[in-house]
């Protein structure tokens, strides 16, 4: 399938470059927010600089992957992140994007030519993810190394229904760098112009609530991050009401239920007749069934969507369902996401 066609429809593509700073749901400065809803604790994220070299990568569904490493030596790190809401109770935010890019061990980031180098039309260390039922992402990727003036991190985006809800860094304990970086795969050594993540200026009103915890990772010989984000925002949004482009053509409402168990109605409405196919992916961007393909007449639709579709049947997890219509007027494509439950 077109690659930015899939994401384009997904609501996503462009939207780090063209929705306003003002936007973002994150609070200014390093405000924190604690919610202690029926004994619960969660924390608002701080907003920090989406910079340096953020690149918006949702045009193309093959970002939307686990492993970001794309061959980059590198200590093992595997990050799991939970994003949550401070409104309900610390609950859970399913079908969040969550675009995630840091540099290599050396210091560089790809997609930019920076003092040094070029690594314009590279992609390493950059990846995307939906946030699952338990409102988690799993990245696979390398330990980062540094440059000048900066402190270890990575740099994170958040979106709900389509909207920038957080822009933020995750940092990592001083101990760890130290160990690291006194590692042969780090030819950099220390960091000497930042000796401490409290030096750094970008964390200067703190860092705690940004601070990975790292584990040793026995199996990988590297280490395990996890951090959890909390979002004031409520925990039933995500992507549920994308409307991209669809010219006029028809309108692709969400399905019901959703997340489902055994089987889920995708409705759907033509403003004229057309010919019309609905494919599932999974969120790797990989075409894994196809559902309805036929003519329809002008007016409103359902297609009913089992689990078990012939020989698969659909693990618990996030998909992305497409529907295409083309006639006359030409061909026209959404997309949407759904949640098949435990």
């Amino acid at each position: 399938m077109n690659r930015k066609k899939f994401l384009s429809g997904l609501g996503l593509a462009g939207l780090t470059s063209i929705i306003p700073f003002s936007r973002t749901k994150a609070s200014e400065g390093k405000m924190k927010l604690k919610a202690a809803l029926g004994g619960a604790d969660c924390v608002l994220i701080p907003h920090e600089t989406a910079g340096p070299y953020p690149l918006d990568l949702s045009g193309d569904e093959t970002f939307f992957r686990t492993d970001i490493t794309e061959g980059k030596e590198g200590i093992p790190l595997d990050l799991t992140i939970k994003i949550v809401s401070i409104q309900d109770d610390c609950a859970p935010i399913a079908n969040a994007r969550f675009d995630l890019w840091h540099n290599d061990r050396d210091g560089w980031y790809s997609g930019f030519v920076q003092p040094g180098i070029d690594t314009t039309g590279e992609t390493f260390c950059r990846g995307i993810q939906i946030t699952d039922v338990n409102g988690e992402v799993k990245f696979n990727t390398i330990y980062p190394g540094w440059y000048p003036g900066r402190t270890t991190h990575t740099h994170f985006q958040i979106f709900l229904s389509s909207v920038l809800s957080a822009t933020s860094q995750m940092a990592f304990p001083d101990a760890i760098n130290t160990i690291v970086y006194d590692d042969p795969l780090y030819p950099k050594g220390q960091n000497t112009t930042v000796e401490t993540t409290a030096d750094d200026g970008v964390f200067a009103g703190g860092y705690e609530d940004q601070l990975l915890t790292i584990t040793p990772n026995l199996t990988t010989g590297g280490y395990d991050g996890s951090l959890t984000i909390g979002l004031d925002e409520p925990a039933t949004v995500g992507l549920i009401n994308l409307e991209p482009e669809t010219g006029g053509q028809f309108k692709l409402m969400a399905n019901y239920p959703n997340p489902f168990i055994t089987e889920t109605v995708i409705p759907f409405t033509l403003n004229y007749a057309a010919d019309v196919k609905i494919e599932i992916y999974d969120l790797m961007g990989k075409k894994i069934a196809e559902v309805c393909n036929g003519k329809f007449q002008k007016g409103e639709h359902k297609i009913i969507v089992k689990r078990k579709i012939g020989d698969l049947v659909l693990s618990s997890g996030n998909y992305a369902y497409q529907l295409t219509t083309e006639n006359t007027a030409g061909r026209f494509m959404q997309v949407k996401v759904m949640t098949v439950g435990h």
